[in-house]
């Protein structure tokens, strides 16, 4: 039987797991410390621990992926999104031991991957383009020598990044040297690379992408387009296909390009070719995504097609079922059901999942990488599952949507449930005139949310590890510290609780603290923007919640846990 480990965690584990089990192949998790009982490890054939409790240290680090596989005896290895997927060095680290790797070729990565050599194949193809530079900024002044030449606003561009990480829009040309360093530390945090380029940015774009499939030797088929215009920090929410609104013009332009694009690397696998949509008709090449996408089951839905299978079949050697594009049947929709608190600014929320009721009936899936009683861990990404309906036409499927998220109830962390129902009732997104764009949710929405209740904090999910002898073989044991606590191994005794010190600022989420925007024993105001915190993969403002003098009680890169003291406002 083939063996796939996935070198992967949560929702897409799960969902690359089923089709392996679909197959007649066998499945192999991997896991961090906090993921050691996980419904994508409960799930799987086997399971194998990375022995760590950071995603530098387990799910972004190649030799313990490469270890696993070896230690299972895995045929292939499926990256998920995210993480090492795009990564051209852990494609060839699979493939130079003699795995197959299930994704484009290492050289299509290296290609399209670096977001300024894309622009460059673009352009060869006639793709459409909007001004931007084509090497790497050497430093901020750069950015700012671009802005003064071409105008703004403009973007700042991680070239190896993704998911919105290491993107910034700049308006004011003051703030380019900081949104270049911003854009640079996501990066160097996300992906491990720190290059970043620049491109005119087009006022309230939409966000269209275009999926391919591709058999290695320049044979493309496009399997339908999406529209992924509502974002909230340039991260997707809600994702539909096909994409609304575009002309007969307009679709054939993207699908040739994005055919044209692909073609040009011979590229192999499951992709994604993203464009903007600007108001005036404008279209511009924005970059490709040489993986599977979070929002690839609405192309599945109204496509017919299993993207997974079709990367399987394209890596192990059978060929795509499809040749040329499926005629797109009906409508669907894709709500990405985060940890985020939308009244908060969609401020990560992380905790214990107390109860889960999921939606079911007609034209309605769930995708989800928990369970209630599951915990959503501070240390990875927000989201938890994705809700899917699908329906003969938008129409139809709006109204199953407005049922489905009716049904759907989740208790413990806050969710983006709530902005989900608003946002499907609103006439710019409900109507025929469609009119959001990539920042609407923030210029009109984000005022109409309301803040939820912080969920519990939890307990610490590391793990400690003991050698132990079993059977005359010398095992190594990890046990929960909490477990070890509560049996008077570790700690022991009652913890005190701290009583309330109204000078001290404390963390709205767990996460890293990686910048201090005013000096130790600086004055501030209160809502002074203080201190920049990284957490669940988004950089996240800390302000200051009086007026006074500020003293630091935290050093940069320093992990603080929710309500952890951050300074004392005095």
């Amino acid at each position: 039987m083939t063996t796939v480990l996935i070198a992967n965690r949560g929702e897409i584990a799960v969902r690359i797991i089923r089709a392996c089990t679909e197959a007649g192949y066998a499945s192999i998790a991997v896991f961090a410390d906090q993921d050691a009982d996980a419904l994508h490890v409960r799930l799987a054939d086997e399971a194998v621990a990375l022995g760590g409790d950071t995603a530098a240290t387990t799910y972004l680090s190649i030799d313990a992926l490469l270890a696993a596989a070896e230690r299972t005896g895995a045929d292939a290895v499926h990256p998920g999104y995210g993480f090492l997927s795009e990564s051209a060095a852990f494609a060839r680290a699979v493939e130079g031991a003699g795995l197959i790797w299930i994704g484009p070729s290492p050289e299509s990565i290296d290609a399209l991957g670096d977001k300024m050599t894309a622009r460059r194949i673009a352009q060869r193809v006639g793709a459409p383009l909007a001004a931007g530079t084509d090497e790497p900024l050497a430093g901020p002044e750069e950015a700012v020598a671009f802005a003064e030449q071409h105008g703004l606003p403009i973007a700042i561009k991680a070239a190896f990044g993704g998911g919105g990480r290491g993107l910034k829009v700049v308006r004011e040309l003051s703030e380019v040297a900081d949104a270049f360093d911003a854009a640079t530390r996501e990066a160097i945090a996300a992906f491990g690379r720190g290059e970043c380029f620049v491109e005119r940015f087009l006022e309230s774009p939409r966000h269209i992408e275009v999926q391919v499939l591709g058999d290695g030797h320049g044979g493309i088929v496009v399997v339908g387009d999406r529209d992924c215009s509502m974002q909230r920090r340039n991260q997707k929410l809600i994702e539909e296909a096909p994409a609304p609104g575009l002309s007969s013009e307009q679709r054939s332009l993207i699908h040739e390009a994005a055919r044209s694009i692909c073609a040009e690397v011979r590229y192999r696998g499951a992709g994604t070719v993203e464009f903007l949509l600007a108001a005036d008709g404008t279209i511009s090449f924005l970059e490709v995504n040489t993986r599977l996408q979070v929002e690839h089951p609405v192309t599945e839905e109204v496509a017919g097609v299993d993207l997974v299978r079709e990367q399987f079949r394209i890596a192990f050697g059978e060929g795509m079922s499809l040749t040329e594009t499926p005629t797109p049947a009906g409508h669907a929709f894709e709500f990405r059901i985060n940890a985020e608190d939308p009244g908060r600014g969609f401020l990560p929320s992380p905790g214990r999942v107390e109860t889960l009721r999921i939606p079911g009936g007609p034209g309605v899936r769930w995708d989800s990488g928990i369970e209630a009683g599951d915990i959503v861990q501070p240390a990875f990404d927000s989201m938890i599952a994705k809700l899917i309906v699908h329906a003969e036409s938008r129409d139809a499927a709006l109204v199953r949507a407005r049922r489905a998220l009716r049904e759907l109830s989740v208790e413990g962390p806050a969710t983006v449930i709530p902005f989900d129902r608003l946002a499907i009732d609103d006439p710019a997104f409900a109507t025929d005139t469609f009119a959001v764009h990539t920042q609407w949710i923030e210029s009109a929405l984000l005022l109409k949310l309301e803040s939820q209740l912080r969920p519990a904090a939890v307990s610490d999910a590391a793990l400690q590890r003991f050698p132990v002898e079993i059977d005359g073989r010398r095992v190594v044991l990890g046990l929960p510290a909490a477990l070890l606590a509560g049996l008077g191994q570790v700690g022991g005794g009652a913890v005190a609780t701290p009583t309330a010190d109204p000078t001290e600022l404390r963390s709205p989420a767990p996460g890293t603290l990686v910048r201090w925007l005013v000096d130790d024993g600086a004055q501030v105001a209160e809502g002074d923007a203080v201190a920049v915190l990284d957490a669940m993969k988004m950089e996240t403002s800390v302000v200051a919640h009086r007026s006074g003098t500020l003293s630091r009680r935290a050093e940069l890169t320093a992990s603080v846990a929710a309500d952890g003291v951050l300074a004392v406002i005095d």
